[in-house]
């Protein structure tokens, strides 16, 4: 079997949008087709920060991570946010996952990046055993407050 990590290219729009939709009905998160379309359109915008990283299994694409730089008043280089990251199921647990974390860190120590950092719903048991192999759980809470929008 051979793996290959690379950047999110606009001939992946098909196996991408599967993988999407896949990642979307697994946190039960529905978006309408216009904020997929915008969100693809970003990862292939070199203006815009939204990054991707697709992995291929022999020839098919079974995984996709997107990140972002975050920056900091801490620090000169920006982190890498780690926003999404989904590998088909039915070649989970073969090493995809890490492999795709793997990816976005080499391009965060690349950029000069401390670390890269990603969240998960607490309930997400079988990611969360892939993450504990990897990385620290941070000592941080995550709080939210919700907008208006006019």
């Amino acid at each position: 079997m051979t793996l290959i990590i690379r950047n999110v290219s606009a001939e992946d729009r098909l196996a991408w949008d599967a993988l999407w939709q896949g990642y979307l009905v697994f946190y039960e998160h529905p978006l309408t087709s216009e904020q997929t379309d915008l969100t693809w359109s970003r990862l292939l915008d070199e203006e815009f920060a939204l990054k991707g990283l697709v992995a291929e299994l022999d020839g098919a694409m079974v995984g996709i991570a997107h990140y972002y730089p975050t920056y900091s008043t801490w620090q000169p280089n920006p982190d890498l946010y780690l926003e999404d990251l989904f590998v088909d199921a039915s070649v989970r647990g073969t090493g995809i996952g890490r492999a795709l974390i793997n990816g976005v860190a080499e391009i965060a120590a690349g950029i000069g990046s401390s670390k890269i950092f990603w969240q998960t719903h607490k309930n997400n048991v079988v990611a969360r055993r892939l993450y504990d192999s990897i990385g620290e759980l941070s000592e941080f809470v995550t709080y939210l407050k919700k907008t208006e929008t006019p």
